[in-house]
């Protein structure tokens, strides 16, 4: 079974469900903005993902700009400022077992199923 992280109010991450439903796949999916993220749980996906956690932070949201900014964070302070404001979150993130991606574009989550 798939998972997905996504975010409703995202047309890619809607998209991306569409997608995987379509081709008949069976999604879990997790709506990220109310079954919010811990930090273990956040770190266990990016460890998936096999990416740095600031690579998983949607720059351009306002919370950024507004709090982190030209700041210099450690990896752990990424991942608390993203369980705090999770519309930082990239999405939608796409689970495979031991496998994730980003689906952005959507072609990439084609590379885990």
């Amino acid at each position: 079974m798939l998972t997905i992280y996504h975010n409703p109010r995202c047309s890619k991450s809607r998209g991306c469900n569409t997608m995987l439903l379509d081709l008949g796949k069976e999604v879990k999916v997790i709506n990220y903005m109310k079954e919010l993220f811990t930090e273990e749980s956040l770190q266990a996906v990016i460890d998936l993902l096999k990416i740095k956690p600031i690579d998983l932070v949607r720059k351009n949201e306002q919370e950024w700009k507004d709090y982190f900014k030209g700041t210099e964070l450690s990896d752990s302070e990424v991942i608390k400022a993203m369980v705090k404001y999770p519309k930082l979150i990239q999405r939608p993130i796409v689970v495979n077992g031991d496998k994730a991606v980003i689906g952005r574009p959507l072609e990439l989550v084609e590379s885990i199923l």
